[in-house]
């Protein structure tokens, strides 16, 4: 196995349905990262052809714009793979069989390619929610899971791919600055600020690293390296995303939680970091899985009567009582 790996995660501002423009700042930051000497770049969620926008889209525009993983874009995305000899992932609108996914690829140096639908979907009601999590190897001899932005947020998921294996996560997103009903949450950035950014850098960077963005992050992100002993690649979009503003704040955390390099810049940013494989044995939360005691935890897959489809938990306005 290699013993450190180098990766590389980029931030950028997709514009919308433009799959050119997208798949060339793929093509961009790929370079950058292959000239870095990193072994594998990720890119945010649904970045080949933007996100928040497709909300607005009917069904019918969402089936032109999307692509199985055959198509033209994945294609694309392979082919940066094996000009540069380097692992590159992407999100991108999916169909298959008539249904539609927010999908992930991660392209490998092998030749394989690792697609991961989203377990909770809420963009847009003709995109379907996937049904399994997408754990695997590399060429490197590390295994590797992906979840796409909420996934994320709810702690079942990272654990269960710590328990299959995987010792680094990659987590694609497209966040910051949403409206969240939730009264500490995040709360959208003011659009001015964004389009401001180059006369008073000022306003945006403090919304960047303040409660809608890398504090929000910190509330939880860490604890989802840390608890599971893996590494957290997080991508993420960045700029104005249809009405609301993405926070970038593109990072890479060690398996204790640890920022190993972050940026907060309001624009397009590529970090790259060295992934220490041998602290994942040692780490504490691999120490915390060691003592789990299984028999005790039926109620994490009883349902509770709480459970909601993910559109309607996302944007729910009720309080939840257990």
């Amino acid at each position: 196995m290699t013993e450190v790996l180098k990766v590389a995660t980029v931030q950028f501002e997709h514009h919308a349905d433009d799959k050119r423009y997208n798949l060339a700042r793929v093509a961009h930051f790929t370079d950058r990262a292959a000239a870095a000497g990193a072994r594998l770049v990720v890119f945010p969620e649904m970045c080949v052809t933007g996100y928040w926008h497709l909300r607005r889209h009917d069904a019918q525009t969402l089936h032109a714009l999307a692509e199985p993983t055959g198509g033209p874009s994945v294609s694309a995305v392979l082919a940066l793979t094996r000009e540069h000899g380097i692992g590159v992932g992407a999100g991108f609108l999916e169909s298959d069989g008539g249904r539609l996914f927010n999908s992930y690829a991660l392209c490998l140096p092998d030749g394989s390619v690792h697609v991961h639908r989203k377990l909770h979907a809420f963009e847009h009601e003709a995109i379907s929610s996937g049904d399994r999590y997408t754990v695997f190897d590399t060429p490197w001899g590390v295994r590797m899971a992906i979840l796409i932005c909420w996934d994320n947020n709810l702690v079942e998921n990272v654990r269960a791919c710590a328990l299959a294996g995987a010792s680094v996560l990659l987590a694609p997103h497209q966040t910051g600055g949403t409206a969240s009903r939730s009264p500490h949450g995040m709360r959208p950035i003011p659009l001015a600020r964004w389009q401001n950014r180059h006369t008073d850098p000022g306003a945006i960077e403090d919304e960047f690293r303040g409660p809608n963005g890398r504090e929000w992050l910190m509330r939880w992100l860490p604890a989802r390296a840390h608890d599971n002993g893996l590494f957290v690649v997080f991508s993420n979009g960045v700029g104005q995303d249809d009405d609301e503003v993405r926070t970038g704040n593109a990072m890479v955390l060690d398996p204790y939680g640890r920022i190993l390099a972050e940026t907060w810049a309001a624009g397009d940013r590529i970090v790259t970091a060295d992934l220490d494989l041998g602290l994942i044995p040692l780490s504490t939360g691999r120490r915390w899985l060691a003592g789990r005691r299984p028999e005790l935890y039926g109620s994490l897959v009883r349902r509770l009567g709480i459970e909601r489809e993910p559109r309607t938990a996302r944007f729910a306005t009720e309080p939840v009582d257990l």
